[in-house]
């Protein structure tokens, strides 16, 4: 790689990338000793403090507002295929201590100090997101660093996400080495399942609520489980394989119910669940009108808050679910509620839990709160890297 140009930073805007943290803001350049118009989109650079001092490599967005992210903090390792290879043995190394199955998130971004990389794992497949215009630059070194160390059967670049249009980046889904089925297997917890990776949502399978998902086994032997917003059936497939006597799967796609269906077959419980198509919040109005009960009702909406001005209308959808679902259960039934709206703090979706429960005369218990799964560490200088809750809480008559 040629000589890299220099970003200058102003003074004491270095401070947090001295902290951990990986992100530069566009208010925090010196435009006048390094115009940020001067730079092309996904260019490497090296930052540098108001002094000069070198403070490592950034890949460049010059029209984004993160229009930094910083990938070493040594200017002799830039952004290639050595260093792709280095830091997916890193995250391999972690993943490998985890998981006895080769089925889990590899890349979780800036955590694993990859910022704008995701790579999920499905056995010899791997599907990869790409999220800045610094990745999107070196996305051959990703293909071939990702065979120098998996050598999988297949990769697929899934690159359809929101924070593309952000970095102004095509959206596209294309086999980028081997062969990629439109549906790969996968193991979760003991229980099987197939993702579809190529039409699917993000990478086909979301594997951040693993361990949370893990603490049905103990609650739904012999249980009746409503799970809303199902997508492919990871937390009402595996209800039913622990030995749930009935689950119903509610989700607007029906491609995702589908998907449902084969993974309820593929684990020999098929007879056992159920699916309903359409809009959630409509479906457990109707199930409330028609007198039915759960002994567990799971809650797994996507993000209500996706900015922050969606809050206060978020609150309102998370608060109405809630309480729906809650209104579902028998008296002594659980709820699990999950959020992965990074806007929605974990002492928040509590509060909607207790405002549900006292809403409607309900006892509110919290038996666990779960986090995302050890593949998606979190980078304790990047709070946006901690965004999933779970909470399960047993509902109970207020006169208990």
């Amino acid at each position: 790689m040629s000589a890299l140009n220099r970003l200058k930073l102003k003074p004491n805007e270095d401070r947090r990338l001295r902290e951990g943290h990986l992100w530069i803001y566009s208010n925090e350049v010196d435009v006048a000793a390094t115009p940020l118009k001067n730079f092309a989109s996904g260019e490497q650079v090296l930052v540098e403090d108001s002094k000069g001092k070198v403070l490592g490599i950034a890949t460049v967005n010059p029209n984004a507002l993160i229009c930094g992210r910083l990938v070493s903090r040594d200017e002799k390792y830039p952004l290639n295929k050595s260093l792709l290879v280095h830091r997916l043995q890193i995250a391999l190394s972690l993943r490998e201590q985890l998981f006895d199955a080769p089925h889990y998130r590899l890349v979780y971004g800036d955590s694993d100090f990859l910022p704008g990389l995701v790579v999920d794992r499905f056995g010899d497949i791997c599907v990869v997101q790409i999220a800045s215009a610094g990745m999107e630059a070196v996305k051959d070194d990703i293909v071939e660093a990702l065979q120098k160390v998996l050598s999988p059967r297949g990769i697929l670049f899934k690159n359809d996400g929101k924070m593309r249009e952000v970095e102004g980046l095509d959206s596209y889904v294309t086999i980028a080495a081997g062969e990629v089925p439109a549906e790969v297997p996968l193991e979760e917890n003991g229980v099987k399942f197939l993702a579809p990776v190529q039409s699917g949502q993000k990478t086909g399978w979301f594997f951040d609520h693993r361990a949370s998902r893990a603490e049905l086994k103990k609650l739904v032997q012999g249980k009746r489980v409503l799970d809303v917003f199902s997508y492919v059936g990871g937390w009402g497939v595996q209800a039913a394989a622990w030995g749930a006597s009935e689950v119903v799967c509610v989700d607007a796609s029906a491609l995702a119910l589908e998907m449902v269906a084969k993974n309820a077959a593929l684990n020999g419980v098929g007879d056992k669940v159920k699916t309903l198509q359409g809009d959630a919040f409509e479906i457990m109005t109707s199930l409330r009108a028609s007198r039915e009960h759960f002994d567990v009702v799971v809650l797994d909406p996507p993000a209500f808050i996706t900015r922050r001005k969606d809050h206060k209308n978020g609150l309102i959808a998370y608060r109405r679910a809630n309480e729906l679902a809650m209104r579902l259960l028998d008296k002594d039934g659980i709820l699990v509620s999950g959020s992965c709206s990074l806007h929605l703090s974990r002492p928040e979706l509590i509060d909607v839990i207790r405002a549900s429960g006292r809403h409607i005369d309900r006892a509110v218990q919290i038996i666990h709160q779960g986090h995302q799964s050890g593949d998606h560490p979190v980078h304790p200088s990047i709070p946006e890297t901690d965004y999933l809750k779970a909470v399960i809480a047993r509902v109970l008559p207020a006169g208990v």
